[in-house]
Order: C-alpha cells, then sequence, then structure tokens
C-alpha cells in the first residue's frame, strides 16, 4: 500500500482520539571515537529491521555519534530494565517507552525532559502532531518524544461482507452493530466463519473507558500525581464488559485468550477468511493489507449503545533521554531523537511500518 494511501485510510481515526553509553568506546571517527548512544527498543520484524537501518544511516551522516540499537523484549519488560539500570552503566542512552508507562516514567524520574533540548535550540516543535505531543507533556512541557504512534480501530474484512450479501458496519459503530454484523457472519457463513473476536488485552480495556469518557485512574489518570486507585467499576467499563459476555455467550464472539499468541491467532484468522472482526492497533495496517487480497474495512473503534463516542486514547510509544549519562551522550541521544521524528523519516517509518507519521510534513514527503 502507497504511503498516501495509508495516510487517507488512517488520517481520519488520528484525530479521535512515555540509551546510554554502553561498555565500549564506539566506532573511531577521522576526529576521534564517537560517542556510543544505545538505543533500547521493542520492536520486532520490519520495525526492528527499519529502526537498523535508521540507526545506520544516522551513523553514516556524521562522525561524532555512534548509535547502537538493542532489543529490550516486550514493553512491559523494557520497562523494568530501564528502572533497574537506571545510574547504571547497563542503562540505555535513549529507550523507547509504551503509551501506558508514561507516568510510571515520569514519575520514576529517570529522564531528562525533551522541553530541556527543545528550549536550549529553539527546536520546531509544532512539526509534531499536536494529539501525541500532548499526550507525552506535563504542564505544557515535552517529557518525552512521540515516535511510533497508533490508536485502536475496529478492522472487518470488506470482502467477505460482500460476498456473504451483508451491510459494512457504520464508520463509527456502536456495540450492537457489530453484534448485528458478526451474527450474520456466522449465520451466512452456516458457522463456517466466526463473527468477531475481543482480545483479553489491557489497552483495549483501558480505550473502552476512554471512549465513555472515563479515567482509569485516579489523579487524572497520573497527570495529577502518582495514581493512587483505579475505578474499573464505572458505567462505561460495565457497558463493554456486559456486551462481550453477552456475546462470548451467545458465541458471537471467538476467545482467542490473552498475550502476543492470541493476537497472533486471531491476525491468522482473519488474514485465513475465518474471522470477520476484531479489534486491534491501527499499526497492524500494513501486515493487514500485505496478507491478504480481501479489501480490508477500518472503522472507528466502537461505543455503548444510545451513547455517543468521547474519542480513544493514542498507543505506540515515545523516545526518552535518560538523565543518568554524561551531557555530551544526552546531546547525542537528542541529535539521534530529531532525526527519528523527521518529516522524511517519519513518512518512511509509517510506510515501512504502518504506525501513524506524528511529523505533520511527512505527507509531502515522498516515498
Amino acid at each position: 500500500m502507497k504511503r498516501h494511501h495509508i495516510i487517507d485510510l488512517i488520517g481520519a481515526l488520528f484525530l479521535l482520539t512515555l540509551v546510554v553509553s554502553g561498555c565500549t568506546t564506539g566506532q573511531a571517527s577521522a576526529t576521534g571515537p564517537r560517542e556510543k548512544i544505545v538505543f533500547c527498543h521493542e520492536m520486532t520484524g520490519p520495525a526492528a529491521a527499519q529502526l537498523k537501518q535508521f540507526a545506520s544511516t544516522f551513523n553514516a551522516s556524521q562522525t561524532k555519534y555512534q548509535v547502537v540499537p538493542e532489543f529490550e523484549g516486550t514493553y512491559n519488560e523494557a520497562v523494568q530494565k530501564i528502572l533497574q539500570t537506571h545510574g547504571t552503566s547497563a542503562s540505555p542512552a535513549v529507550f523507547q517507552s509504551m503509551d501506558v508507562s508514561t507516568s510510571e516514567l515520569y514519575h520514576a524520574k529517570v529522564a531528562t525532559p525533551m522541553q530541556h533540548f527543545i528550549d536550549a535550540e529553539h527546536y520546531d516543535i509544532n512539526q509534531i502532531a499536536d494529539v501525541p505531543r500532548a499526550f507525552y507533556s506535563q504542564g505544557g512541557n515535552q517529557i518525552s518524544m512521540p515516535f511510533n504512534t497508533s490508536q485502536p480501530v475496529l478492522y472487518y474484512n470488506a470482502s467477505l461482507l460482500k460476498r456473504l450479501g451483508i451491510q459494512a458496519p457504520p464508520k463509527d459503530p456502536s456495540y450492537g452493530d457489530i453484534t448485528a454484523v458478526a451474527k450474520q457472519i456466522q449465520a451466512k457463513s452456516k458457522g463456517k466463519i466466526n463473527g468477531m473476536t475481543v482480545e483479553e488485552y489491557g489497552w483495549l480495556f483501558e480505550q473502552f473507558m476512554a471512549n465513555s469518557n472515563e479515567h482509569m485512574a485516579n489523579n487524572d489518570n497520573g497527570r495529577k500525581g502518582v495514581p493512587t486507585a483505579v475505578n474499573f467499576d464505572q458505567p462505561g467499563a460495565k457497558k463493554a464488559m456486559q456486551w462481550i459476555q453477552d456475546n462470548v455467550k451467545n458465541k458471537d464472539i471467538i476467545n482467542f485468550g490473552s498475550g502476543s499468541t492470541a493476537e497472533t491467532n486471531e491476525m491468522a484468522a482473519f488474514l485465513a477468511g475465518k474471522l470477520g472482526i476484531f479489534m486491534q492497533s491501527s499499526a497492524d495496517i500494513s501486515s493487514l493489507t500485505a496478507g491478504t487480497k480481501d479489501k480490508l474495512g477500518i472503522c472507528y473503534f466502537p461505543h455503548a449503545d444510545g451513547q455517543k463516542a468521547n474519542g480513544v486514547s493514542i498507543g505506540g510509544a515515545s523516545v526518552w533521554i535518560s538523565n543518568d549519562k554524561p551531557k555530551a551522550v544526552q546531546q547525542g541521544a537528542w541529535q539521534f531523537v530529531k532525526f527519528l521524528v523527521s518529516a522524511k523519516n517519519q513518512a518512511v517509518w509509517e510506510k515501512v511500518t504502518g504506525y501513524m507519521a506524528i511529523n505533520k510534513r511527512a505527507k509531502n514527503e515522498p516515498c
């Protein structure tokens, strides 16, 4: 899929809606040894390959710094490494961390606020899209830099629905709208195709609450202080869970469980034409369009019947600069961060991975 087509496909969705000097010296340059900048990330597949390419291109573009990408496992595993190694030689200079760890890392005080570097050189932060920029800000100050940004969407097999004579769900569907389509899929396929699934995934539960204008944690979801309590027993959360429970009982939902295996299996079933509807990250668009000849349908994350959608929270991750490294290393990390979020590289990133380009100027870049 061409990049401009991807932008057209997910641009509207975007509106609805938290590495370090290593052990050895980096590659020598003409003026002396380079500063080694270890970049801790959690990307796999095409995204990991592209990060490696970004590092290689950055390293070749100058002679002061040597960026070394290091895969650190899942988002949760990486967060623990950041917290446990901070202040030691094992910590990274720049690191990637998922959206939901923003408050945790902010209050842990392990990073130099990105605003420090922005102010020091009058960097034009307005080139970064407003929504992700605001998400990773606190009190008007940028604490980390948005990087791989996504949001939850609902996917359906448009070609399958057409073959079965089923009308596609509306652009902004309610729970009832989705259930109705799922029932028709199963009925018209005589049970050979599962109607839908909802992965047992905390991020999706958070999105159900956000779309009902509910906070998961107190203190404004951690914006006004360290969260001390959660409240899952709110009307919107209960409606979402009741909807899922009813569909499970009526066998309108097939349960793939939780974890990475669940997501892999649901996507495999979808691509094989054995599943009609599921909800996941918008970053899956590239994989889905490349994996099937069927037309991919995408609409907003569903909302409760009789209730207007509030909009969802962004997903993905941002990049942070560790505050336990020398100023020279932090400056190198900043140079690499700017490189990652440049218009040209964000255009490439969107095309290769399916994540939404967070630089407003990326849409003007040929790639």
